[in-house]
């Protein structure tokens, strides 16, 4: 078999976020001006989806709120992140009445690859047909609808879902590599094409490349220089070709290994209150990596200032011991944010990573450190952890987290940084 003889589907639910809640309120999100939103944040906030409706009228998704016309009503839901997550696990069931996990790759909570390749012949359908078959068990039974790309490798999926389904009155786009060149390698603007962003396009355009027939086209030896390993890539999917399998995407290993935080405060810090902010995020990393039975002797930290006033600071710094525990990390990191931040502007963003993290077995101290004690508090640490993993991240707090400009309270409430849906 060649690989333009195997079938990938790119199935991407369509405003899934505003879908879900037009679902959740049993209207039709093409009828319906609906944003998910919180509008406790002001007519800034961001908007994380809009129905299709309201994406007819002209209105950008990821808009915020004071940017949508003041002729146009519409109602505002709360983000609910674990109702999506939800929907998404219906939908992942869904597609494993008829697919392996095997044969599945999740590329975000809205959007899926699968390999349909064996499943053509075992079901006896076309690849519309089968694509067609999960669509409609989709919208039957979960109410969400989606759109598709067909392709005969995983980039062509991506790109038939992104582009060429977007022309078409079924939502479903196909391409194998020759469909690819004939109807897409004039296509412009480059941004519209998976991993082709703004910096990226800029750049081709410096070498006067507006389209993907003009990588094609470009020196092979400027290309390297200009975008290093990446032009190998670049060239590739501007052939339409594409070796990645969801099998090796299942097989890769990462070879290095971090724990890293961030967070956008919701208003203006100062130096102080943003202490105790960082001092959170400190024990969130200790509690992952006691979670992953992991150990680090490298930590830094990134501060960025409000509305951009200066540039941002950090840095990092190598510890003498190599450990998680929280009561030695978040004296290097004191000093290190201490060391490292401007104290005269207020602080808007904050972010900490633990890196070069390694196998509890790894462990080393200096001469001075009370090993005892540190047994003790990760003990105390783990015994917290089964507590909080039993009745919730809230069920037992530090005193910090009591601390005026304190956020952890509010932000275990939260999942991917939006509201979780809980009672509050």
């Amino acid at each position: 078999m060649t690989s333009e003889d195997r079938i990938y589907y790119c199935i991407d639910m369509k405003s899934f976020f505003a879908s879900v809640e037009c679902a959740e309120r049993g209207l039709n999100p093409f009828e319906t001006n609906l944003v998910v939103a919180d509008p406790s944040r002001g007519k800034g906030a961001i908007c994380l989806a809009i129905t299709p409706k309201m994406k007819s009228l002209g209105i950008r998704n990821r808009c915020r709120l004071f940017e949508i016309p003041d002729n146009v009503e519409y109602e505002i839901a709360i983000p609910r992140m674990r109702k999506y997550i939800e929907y998404a696990a219906d939908i992942y069931e869904l597609y494993l009445n008829y697919i392996s996990k095997d044969d599945i790759h999740v590329y975000s909570i809205d959007e899926s690859f699968i390999d349909a390749t064996d499943y053509l012949k075992y079901y006896k359908l076309e690849p519309k047909e089968f694509a067609k078959k999960l669509v409609n068990e989709i919208a039957d039974k979960v109410h969400i609808p989606s759109t598709v790309g067909i392709g005969t490798n995983m980039y062509l999926a991506k790109i038939a879902l992104d582009i060429t389904a977007k022309k078409t009155k079924d939502h479903m786009g196909f391409l194998n590599q020759q469909l690819f060149r004939e109807t897409l390698w004039d296509h412009e603007p480059l941004t519209d094409f998976w991993q082709i962003a703004k910096g990226i396009s800029g750049r081709l355009a410096r070498l006067g490349i507006f389209n993907m027939r003009g990588i094609t086209e470009a020196s092979e030896e400027v290309m390297y220089k200009t975008f290093g390993i990446n032009a190998e890539i670049m060239i590739d999917h501007a052939w339409g070709r594409e070796s990645c399998t969801i099998a090796d995407i299942k097989a890769y290993k990462t070879k290095s290994k971090s724990v890293s935080f961030s967070q956008i405060l919701f208003e203006d810090y100062p130096f102080h209150k943003a202490m105790i902010v960082m001092e959170e995020m400190v024990l969130n990393g200790c509690q992952e990596m006691l979670k992953r039975h992991v150990i680090t002797n490298h930590v830094g930290i990134y501060v960025g200032y409000s509305k951009d006033i200066r540039e941002s600071t950090g840095g990092t710094v190598r510890m003498s011991e190599t450990t998680n525990s929280f009561n030695i990390i978040s004296g290097y990191v004191k000093n290190l944010f201490k060391n490292t931040t401007d104290q005269k502007y207020p602080i808007r963003k904050l972010g900490i990573f633990f890196s070069d993290v390694c196998d509890e077995g790894c462990e080393g101290y200096d001469l001075f450190t009370d090993f005892n004690k540190v047994e003790k508090e990760r003990n105390c640490e783990r015994a917290a952890l089964k507590i909080k993993e039993k009745f919730g991240k809230n069920s037992m707090i530090r005193g910090m987290d009591l601390q005026e400009g304190a956020t952890a309270i509010n932000r275990n409430k939260l999942i991917g940084g939006h509201n979780g849906g809980e009672e509050q």
